[in-house]
């Protein structure tokens, strides 16, 4: 296979980003990394190098394998590059997803009747104890 591919072909062959567009504006976004500086789309990678994509709220760690220009099949992922994020990130990416409210984008719209559910049971009256209020302040 090649010695070096573009950085952004080989995150659209490796399968990271569903198109080769997608993959060139994230590096003109700044989201691509390699050993911290933020790389061009024409940035050329050989084997043995780590590449960080941020796709909030993670970053993910990948390192090459084979540097490939021709989309590969799922089955063969493997070996064209390792996942080496750090484990860390996947627990952040679990507490967003058990937080839930992370998900909805500003400016969605309002929320709906089973988003509203879930805010209702996370603000559960009982939990601050007004349950027991009395009205005894109409007395005074």
């Amino acid at each position: 296979m090649n010695e070096v591919a573009r950085i952004d072909k080989w995150l659209w062959a490796a399968r990271i980003f569903k198109t080769r567009s997608i993959a060139s504006d994230a590096c003109k976004n700044g989201r691509i990394t390699i050993k911290g500086v933020n790389v061009k789309p024409s940035h050329t990678v050989k084997a043995g190098e780590v590449v960080s994509v941020k796709k909030p709220p993670i970053t993910y760690s990948f390192e090459i394998l084979q540097p490939i220009e021709k989309r590969v099949g799922a089955k063969l992922i493997p070996e064209v590059y390792k996942n080496v994020t750090d484990p860390k990130q996947y627990e952040l990416l679990e507490m967003s997803r058990i937080s839930g409210f992370v998900d909805r984008a500003k400016g969605t719209g309002r929320p709906t009747k089973k988003d509203r559910r879930q805010m209702d049971e996370f603000i559960d009256p009982a939990m601050f104890g007004f349950d027991d209020f009395d009205d005894d302040f109409d007395d005074v």
